[in-house]
């Protein structure tokens, strides 16, 4: 494997570890409330109660982040096949073209995940409007792992897209 190829499977394969990491923790939307700070995710919600106790359940999600987190896990199969991809590609040269295609689809599902998700702020727990979240809540480590693996997928990409541009 050249250089190029290696840093992009790195690239991917971090994008792939931050996207899975995001899913699976509940920080996505932080709210500060008085009795109790609560941290809502996809897949579960966690509340502090008087900075003590954590409380986890599972998440009712609005169709707006059912759809999200339906893109995620597509993108997260697509970062994953990616990397399969790069490494066949050590002993079958055209399998870099159909990790380009596979890597794109992936950032495709990610970026409109990024667009859906924010619709979702008008849940009873977060107390929003679609797009606009309240003054007492931000968004998490969660979401900035999501958006860092974003970033990853379009860095890991570009250097694909080089690899076999030279190839």
């Amino acid at each position: 494997m050249d250089k190029l190829t290696v840093v992009s499977a790195c690239l991917f394969l971090a994008a792939d570890v931050f996207a899975i990491a995001s899913v699976a923790s509940p920080n996505w939307i932080n709210t500060g409330e008085e009795r109790g700070a609560l941290a809502v995710g996809l897949v579960r919600q966690c509340q502090t109660i008087y900075g003590r106790y954590q409380t986890c359940t599972a998440t009712r999600l609005p169709p707006a982040w059912a759809a999200a987190l339906a893109l995620i896990i597509t993108a997260i199969v697509s970062l994953t096949l990616t990397c399969g991809l790069l490494l066949a590609s050590q002993w079958r040269r055209e399998a870099i073209k159909y990790a380009c295609q596979v890597a794109f689809a992936g950032m495709v599902f990610m970026c409109i995940a990024a667009l859906v998700f924010p619709a979702g702020f008008y849940i009873g727990e977060v107390g929003g409007q679609p797009f606009k979240l309240p003054n007492n809540t931000v968004v998490g480590s969660a979401y900035v792992f999501f958006v860092l693996s974003i970033l990853f997928t379009i860095g890991g990409l570009l250097f694909a897209v080089k690899v076999y541009s030279n190839g």
